[in-house]
């Protein structure tokens, strides 16, 4: 018997049905996870037919192509995040059967079809349907109809080929620890976002946002979700040109998957080959050590703590915080306040919240630290390698910090002092952390978890950073009152004074943090290694 299309949706509706079964709590999270899709599709028809409810042709315009633009981006980034969600259409899965590419591609892009996502995109885009259908008749319901049909189709091939096409990556431990630092973002974000809303619903540039919904609904993003649109304002010539658009994309997608479709089968395998060449054309010491570090004992241990920085999830999450709160809070402090320029204070305390994620640095290691007290590491180098393998992460953010908030703000000019009182409080920060992180160090839980702490570590953690934060304020009070009382000679003397300023602050706490380090590796190695 041939296989066909049918079968991929039996099997997929088989599986999911056997996996609910004698399982409560994956049937308690079935219902949760459907009645969830069913309020948002009911939400999103009721709000996309509101323009249609209002008789207002330009707001279904605006409103229509960029909805769907959202909902096509949806389709687009959240399969990266959370693959392996829906096992049944895993390609690796079909590896050894033998069928042909373009029944599995066929028959796994119908099944993606039949599943609460899709029904839900479904459901809820019907409501430009309904707007097309008050706003032009049956005529132009029956198109947008189709080209909602056509945007779903556009939004699983968009899913299924780049799934397919980084299957590999998704797979490795890397992303999956991905997903979870992801919820630092979100977490980071939720204020600034809700601030972002209120103030753009405040001064929203309706006619600006025309025009580019206007852009969007000739993209594949939009167009399937204007043609309906397009008959109301009687340019039924465009309807053909935006559907052969959308088909077009498609087929490319469809013709991408086909490419890729082996190499997500395959998983990791194919790709032992080529590292394995790469990797020997080098000596072992070099092939760990970047060429810009000297290939001493100090480079070794800076591209360790380099590795552990972008590796190690509970680094990662405090880096991206970092990141997002560094970038967020100076805008939205200067828009709230009404002031020309960032407050110097509030860039203070962004440069030494980037140096507060050492403030614990011991404990993120625990017992791996035992490494360094055996091999007798010494404790300026101990410290300087740590200092060196964050800040090639901060360094640049701070940069981009300053450049972001500089041209948002309107006040490019205020860049570089910027970026020196960046500078400076980022190295006053280190400076007190350092002597922190080697005689308050507390022990973190052996989980995967990277925002648990063990009983007392959060009072710990929110005192240490507390105090860092605190103690660069006061420190830095000369530089603040330079800026504030001398703000023209600031703009042009900042950065070289607050390099500095924060070069020698972190050289000196690099020799009272070394000797303390020297002392009481034993009591450190004792105390990070308490709950292990």
């Amino acid at each position: 018997m041939a296989v066909g299309v049918r079968h991929f949706v039996r099997l997929k509706l088989r599986i999911t049905a056997n996996g609910l079964r004698g399982q409560t709590w994956r049937v308690v999270l079935f219902v949760v996870g459907a009645v969830m899709a069913a309020c948002t599709a009911v939400g999103g028809y009721a709000l996309l037919s509101v323009p249609g409810l209002l008789d207002d042709q330009r707001a279904a315009e605006t409103v229509l192509p960029l909805a769907g633009a959202a909902v096509m981006l949806g389709w687009l980034f959240l399969p990266l995040v959370f693959f392996g969600v829906d096992e049944s259409l895993d390609p690796a899965r079909f590896a050894l059967l033998p069928l042909r590419r373009r029944t599995l591609i066929g028959g796994l892009f119908v099944a993606s079809l039949a599943g609460v996502p899709a029904a839900a995109t479904l459901a809820g885009t019907l409501g430009m349907v309904d707007t097309a259908a008050r706003l032009g008749g049956p005529v132009a319901a029956g198109v947008q109809l189709a080209g909602v049909t056509a945007g779903l189709l556009l939004c699983v091939a968009i899913s299924r080929a780049l799934t397919s096409a980084f299957a590999t990556a998704l797979r490795s431990r890397r992303a999956r620890d991905l997903a979870t630092v992801l919820l630092a973002v979100l977490a980071a974000l939720l204020g600034p976002l809700q601030l972002a809303a209120i103030a753009g619903a405040e001064n929203a540039d309706w006619a600006g946002l025309g025009r580019v919904a206007d852009v969007v609904a000739w993209t594949p993003l939009g167009a399937p979700y204007s043609v309906g649109l397009d008959v109301v304002a009687g340019r039924a010539w465009a309807v053909p040109i935006k559907l052969a658009l959308v088909l077009a994309t498609i087929v490319l997608l469809l013709r991408w998957w086909h490419a890729t479709l082996e190499r997500a089968m395959l998983g990791t395998v194919g790709h032992s080959g080529p590292r394995e060449r790469t990797a020997s054309a080098r000596e072992p010491v070099a092939q760990l050590v970047p060429r810009w570090l000297p290939q001493t004992r100090f480079g070794a241990l800076a591209a360790r703590e380099m590795r552990y920085w972008w590796r190690e999830t509970r680094r990662r999450a405090s880096l991206i915080t970092f990141g997002v709160v560094g970038v967020f809070l100076p805008i939205f402090i200067a828009v709230s306040s009404g002031t020309a320029g960032a407050p110097t204070s509030i860039l203070v305390f962004v440069g030494a919240l980037a140096a507060a994620s050492l403030a614990n640095q011991f404990g993120f290691e625990g017992s791996a630290y035992a490494a360094n007290v055996v091999a007798g590491v010494p404790g300026r180098v101990e410290l300087a390698t740590r200092v060196t393998g964050l800040s090639v992460y901060v360094l640049p953010a701070l940069l981009a910090i300053a450049v972001i908030v500089g041209v948002v703000i309107g006040e490019p000019g205020t860049v570089p002092s910027m970026i020196g009182t960046l500078a400076a409080a980022y190295g006053v920060g280190l400076a007190l952390v350092l002597p922190i992180s080697v005689r308050l160090a507390y022990a973190l839980p052996d989980t995967a978890n990277p925002f648990a702490l063990s009983s007392g570590g959060g009072m710990a953690k929110g005192l240490l950073s507390i105090g860092a934060l605190f103690g660069a304020a006061l420190i830095t009070v000369p530089l603040q009152l330079a800026a504030y009382l001398a703000d023209d000679f600031w703009r042009w003397a900042g950065l070289p004074l607050g390099l500095l300023y924060g070069g020698a602050a972190l050289v000196l706490g690099l020799r009272m943090a070394g000797s303390m380090l020297d002392r009481r590796m034993p009591e450190l190695l004792a105390t990070v290694t308490a709950d292990q």
